[in-house]
């Protein structure tokens, strides 16, 4: 999708998101479903799709951005099929999060907010994982995995590396 692109919602995707406004006092309030729903199905929330949320909000692209920036849920470019997210929060940090951010940018080849060269992988720093218990929790597409440490990342990457040949 380039910047340029124009972008629509599908019509069953503008239906359904004519129901969710109804349910709420006000358009602004259905902005997070709405940006779940887009990111669902254009993969990442680039600048276009940012500017179709906010017309179909009838709101300012500023306001969307705000709240595009500020979550860590929300990807403003494509990512791998499996999203790994360290949290390097003091917690996490305390019990080896910075170390295994380290150790699966070092074994992917690729720095933190890099995607791998086969599109598997992408590795990003989260702030916290509200986890603190589980540390170092590492959120795989969303799925939170507690007390990870580089022998579990090293056995996750090989199985889905195999469950791909």
């Amino acid at each position: 999708m380039s910047v340029g692109e124009n972008v629509c919602f599908s019509l069953d995707r503008l239906q359904e998101i004519d129901v969710l406004i109804k349910k709420y006092p006000g358009k602004r309030s259905a902005l997070l479903p709405v940006l779940h729903m887009a990111q669902k199905d254009f993969g990442y929330l680039s600048m276009p799709v940012q500017q179709l949320v906010a017309d179909t909000l009838d709101l300012r692209l500023m306001a969307v951005r705000e709240v595009v920036t500020f979550y860590t849920m929300f990807r403003e470019k494509p990512c791998g099929t499996y999203l790994l997210e360290v949290c390097t929060n003091a917690g996490c940090m305390l019990n080896g999060g910075n170390e295994l951010l380290a150790h699966m940018t070092e074994s992917l080849g690729i720095q933190v907010g890099e995607t791998t060269p086969d599109g598997m992988f992408t590795v990003t720093e989260v702030e916290c994982a509200g986890a603190c218990a589980g540390a170092p929790v590492v959120q795989i597409n969303n799925a939170y995995h507690e007390k990870v440490d580089a022998a579990y990342i090293d056995a996750f990457i090989t199985k889905v590396k195999g469950d791909q040949l």
